[in-house]
């Protein structure tokens, strides 16, 4: 039986808490330089897990042409808690740098360890669903499709 739209039942499959139950994907983004030579991403208190994704670091506009390094101190990183780089760049050579793969378990901490900036880092922060609970989540939507193929399959034996 479906529920009216808008109304919630008490479980937790209900259409209406699905939704909520998704990986939540917002843009991130913070500037080093002078004013400030870095910049930390906590994780939430909501319960959940979450990731940061780098896609991008860039000089500013008004950067010098010096020699620019970011690093970044991490839960990843091993041994010592030094920062370690993960890019250099100069105006000249190389003003900006795409990543594909590089992801951090917050809290993360992103360091100008040289150079005045501004320096500019873009990628996405995201929090997902515990996985024991999405788990039990995927297990009962199985069950649920199996019932609707077993229930379609005895429409068509009654054909």
């Amino acid at each position: 039986m479906e529920q009216p739209r808008g109304a919630t039942g008490s479980s937790p499959l209900s259409r209406g808490t699905l939704a909520e139950e998704r990986p939540v994907a917002a843009l991130w983004g913070c500037e080093l330089g002078t004013g400030a030579r870095s910049c930390v991403v906590e994780e939430g208190d909501d319960f959940l897990e979450h990731l940061v994704l780098l896609k991008t670091i860039c000089l500013g506009p008004d950067a010098r042409d010096e020699l620019h390094v970011v690093a970044v101190d991490s839960k990843n990183t091993y041994g010592d808690a030094k920062p370690v780089p993960i890019a250099s760049l100069r105006l000249s050579v190389l003003p900006m740098i795409s990543l594909k793969g590089l992801e951090f378990v917050p809290p993360v901490t992103f360091v100008l360890q040289s150079g005045a900036g501004p320096v500019y880092l873009h990628g996405q922060h995201l929090s997902l669903e515990d996985d024991a609970r999405s788990e039990a989540i995927e297990d009962a939507l199985s069950e649920e499709d199996a019932g609707d193929e077993d229930d379609a399959g005895a429409e068509r034996d009654a054909e």
